[in-house]
């Protein structure tokens, strides 16, 4: 069966979205020091030591068409600022989740993760016809869930006893969508936010 996820380059007007390689290892290492993000008991940042391996465990994922990561840049640097990707494909049903995404504090509350939501929700509706996108956070990261909200996400509900999140604890995981017949009315909204930003 062919591969659904092929790496693609998705370029805005403050960031661009580059598929994430081995090469980023030292960027990302960088990145993920600003602001100590693994401190976030709550977030999937890796620590320095660990983002060799997390690299490792995003290709894999990417091998087997089940995710499509990516290093986000900021234009007027040329630095890699942080790290999305799609995740949990499922071409079958045309549905995916955007995720496991985290940007160096110095990058955060700037508009950035506006504009990296709209590239990939633009190339996933528009470009791979998903019928539905998909955003899953902790319930305890109260961050996360006001900006997932202020993108025009839905919450599904929550799924109580979900996981195991990285101390050992029980994670609530809240569940939000984006559906194909909403992507029209959302993408107004994010470029009107975008337009108040530039």
């Amino acid at each position: 069966m062919a591969k659904w996820l092929h790496p693609i380059t998705l370029t805005g007007n403050t960031v661009r979205l580059e598929p994430l390689s081995q090469k980023h290892i030292e960027d990302l290492t960088k990145a993920v020091s600003d602001g100590n993000l693994w401190e976030l008991w709550f977030t999937s940042a890796p620590t320095p030591h660990e983002v060799e391996n997390y690299i490792n465990t995003a290709l894999f994922e990417f091998n087997n068409d089940s995710s499509l990561p990516f290093v986000v840049v900021q234009l007027s640097t040329g630095k890699v600022i942080g790290t999305t990707r799609y995740m949990n494909a499922n071409p079958t049903n045309k549905r995916l989740e955007i995720g496991t995404t985290w940007y160096a504090k110095s990058s955060q509350r700037t508009g950035v993760n506006t504009e990296c939501k709209y590239l990939l929700l633009q190339y996933a509706f528009e470009e791979l016809a998903c019928i539905a996108v998909e955003f899953r956070t902790h319930f305890h990261n109260h961050q996360s869930r006001r900006a997932i909200e202020r993108l025009g996400a839905k919450q599904d509900g929550i799924l109580r006893n979900h996981q195991l999140d990285k101390l050992g604890s029980i994670r609530d995981t809240v569940v939000y969508s984006i559906l194909n017949s909403e992507w029209q009315a959302v993408k107004n909204s994010l470029e009107f936010l975008m337009n108040k930003t530039y």
